[in-house]
C-alpha cells in the first residue's frame, strides 16, 4: 500500500467527506548517475560563493528575490512560512464545472483519494453524484505548506485529485506574440475534407488501454544494460571521502548518533559501578536496543537525472 501523503476532508456546502490522499503515479524512466568520463569518479555539486569561490555552509545560505537587475530583497524562512496559507486539513470545493471546460494544459500532478475511516458511505455518495452530473469539482487545498488549485474527478477506482496550474503559469499563444500560432483559424477547410477526416477518426476509434502502450526507450535501455552486464562491461565506482570542512547535514546526524551511543555506554558502565558499590545482589538483564537504519548522505554524492519531464 502506498504511503498516505495527506489526511483531511472534502468540504462542499455543509457536507464533509473524510479522505486520505495517496500518490497516483511513480517514476519509471531509467535514471543515470553522472560520472567523470576520464576516471569514472562520481560528479558532485557544491554551493559556493561565485565571487570568492569558497564553499558556503548550508545554514549561511539565504533566499533573495531579484526585483530589479542586481537588486535583491532577502527573505527569511520564517517570512516565507508566514506568507504561506495556513493548512486547514480540508479540500474546499469552490464550484463544479463541466469536465470538457478544463483544458488539459492546466492539469499538473494527479493523486488518488480514498475514504478515511467510517467515511465510505459519504465518499460513495459524493463520487456517484459527481459521476452522474458529468462535472468535476474545482477546489483549493493546502499541501506541503503551499496552496494548490485542484480538480476532483470521479475515476473507476474512486476519486482523483489533480493539481492544476494557475492561470499565470499557462502560456497563451496569442499573447506570446507568435503570428503563426493562431493562423489555423483562418484556414479554409471544405465540408468534404472535414467529413473524410471524421470518417477516418471513426475508423481508428478504440477503447483506451494504457497497458497496450510501452515505454520503448526504457525497455531498450534496460536491455542494453543487461547485455553489457552479461558481457562483463561494468565498472566499480568507489565512494569519494568528503573533506572534514564540507560535511553534509546527514553526516552530522551520524556523528550525533555515535556520540549518543558512546554516552549511553558510559552511563551504563557508571550505573554498574554504582550497583556494585551499593552491594546489590540482583542482576538486571540488559535491555535490547533496536537500532534504526538511517539513510545517510553518501559521500561523493551522485547526481541523478532522468530523460525528461
Amino acid at each position: 500500500m502506498a504511503k498516505i501523503l495527506w489526511k483531511g476532508a472534502i468540504a462542499f456546502g455543509l457536507v464533509h467527506v473524510p479522505v486520505q490522499l495517496y500518490p497516483a503515479t511513480r517514476a519509471s524512466k531509467p535514471s543515470f548517475h553522472l560520472l567523470d568520463g576520464r576516471s569514472l569518479d562520481p560528479i558532485g555539486y557544491r554551493q559556493y560563493n561565485k565571487r570568492t569561490g569558497k564553499d558556503v555552509p548550508r545554514d549561511k545560505i539565504v533566499r533573495g528575490f531579484e526585483y530589479e537587475k542586481e537588486h535583491f530583497v532577502v527573505l527569511s524562512d520564517d517570512e516565507l512560512r508566514a506568507a504561506n496559507p495556513k493548512s486547514t486539513q480540508s479540500i474546499d470545493v469552490m464550484c463544479f464545472v463541466p469536465a470538457y471546460q478544463v483544458n488539459f494544459v492546466y492539469l499538473d500532478t494527479p493523486y488518488r483519494l480514498m475514504p478515511d475511516t467510517r467515511g465510505e458511505k459519504v465518499f460513495k455518495m459524493f463520487r456517484e453524484a459527481l459521476d452522474r452530473s458529468g462535472k468535476i469539482g474545482i477546489a483549493l487545498v493546502v499541501m506541503h505548506e503551499r496552496q494548490h488549485l485542484c480538480a476532483l474527478v470521479p475515476t473507476p477506482d474512486g476519486l482523483s485529485l489533480t493539481t492544476l496550474r494557475w492561470a499565470e503559469e499557462v502560456l497563451d499563444a496569442e499573447d506570446d506574440g507568435d503570428a503563426h500560432a493562431c493562423a489555423w483559424r483562418d484556414a479554409s477547410v471544405s465540408a468534404r475534407e472535414r467529413e473524410m477526416a471524421v470518417r477516418l477518426i471513426d475508423d481508428m476509434t478504440a477503447d483506451f488501454t494504457p497497458d497496450g502502450y510501452k515505454d520503448r526507450f526504457r525497455d531498450d535501455v534496460l536491455a542494453l544494460v543487461e547485455r553489457k552486464i552479461r558481457a562483463g562491461k561494468t565498472t566499480t565506482v568507489e565512494a569519494v571521502p568528503i573533506p572534514t570542512d564540507d560535511r553534509t547535514q546527514s553526516a552530522n546526524i551520524l556523528d550525533l548518533t555515535a556520540l549518543l551511543k558512546r554516552s549511553l555506554g558510559q552511563r551504563g558502565g557508571k550505573r554498574h559501578d554504582d550497583d556494585r558499590t551499593a552491594g546489590k545482589t540482583t542482576r538486571q538483564s540488559p535491555k535490547r536496543a533496536t537500532s534504526a537504519r538511517k539513510n545517510s548522505g553518501r559521500s561523493g554524492r551522485k547526481k541523478t537525472g532522468t530523460g525528461g519531464p
